[in-house]
């Protein structure tokens, strides 16, 4: 006799009559052997033991675990793509190379990011430059306002692609030796199309 519990895909789960295993314990650690303490200790072996044997059995993958647990912290860490989080359209912060210092102050200020990618006439990155960068500037005497963007900006920038695991963009933040808060978000074309900052990260429970 068997009945059908519930049918996912791949994933068909049916109960069926079937021996227990048996987790004899000659006495609890409780110092009146009432409370179960080594008896269960013993039944979490067991269960452990059973699980990993079906995970195996079954070919059970990550996305699998991802599927039934969707809304936890590892369901978020195994579906959630840097497009999911970042800042993108009228939130993207963006500026062209050719255009003015100024424009790209307020660019930084509108779209509070603290940072604005510099893209070409083709949307491909050029470089970054961050609130860091400007008051480096400053604090060793520059005149911002007398500077181009491309003499504030970062010409090497660390990005991240679009379909890249949104975990990953929190990694790269992370451990560098100098932990950063931004990270200009590019498509397969090579052509900027968001900004993921950490606190966008943090917020969806990564």
């Amino acid at each position: 006799m068997r009945f059908k519990l519930f049918d996912l895909g791949k994933w068909r789960y049916e109960i069926r009559w079937c021996h227990a295993p048996l987790t004899p314990i000659d006495e609890e650690a409780c110092p009146l052997n009432m409370a179960p303490t080594c008896s269960t200790t013993a039944a979490l072996v067991v269960g452990d033991a059973l699980a990993i044997t079906l995970m195996k059995l079954r070919d059970f993958k990550s996305e699998d675990f991802a599927l039934f647990h969707p809304g936890g912290q590892l369901g978020k860490r195994l579906l959630l793509t840097v497009g999911d989080v970042m800042r993108a359209g009228d939130a993207n912060p963006v500026i062209r190379a050719t255009m003015s210092v100024k424009d790209m102050l307020f660019e930084i200020t509108n779209k509070r990011a603290g940072a604005v990618s510099v893209v070409d006439e083709g949307g491909r990155l050029l470089g970054l430059v961050t609130d860091y960068d400007i008051r480096r500037t400053l604090e060793n005497g520059g005149n911002v306002l007398g500077m181009t963007i491309s003499d504030l900006m970062n010409k090497t920038p660390t990005f991240i692609y679009g379909d890249d695991k949104a975990i990953r963009a929190l990694e790269i933040m992370e451990r560098r030796d100098k932990p950063f808060l931004v990270l200009p978000v590019l498509n397969r074309r090579e052509v900027v199309v968001g900004m993921v900052h950490l606190h966008d990260l943090v917020a969806r429970g990564l």
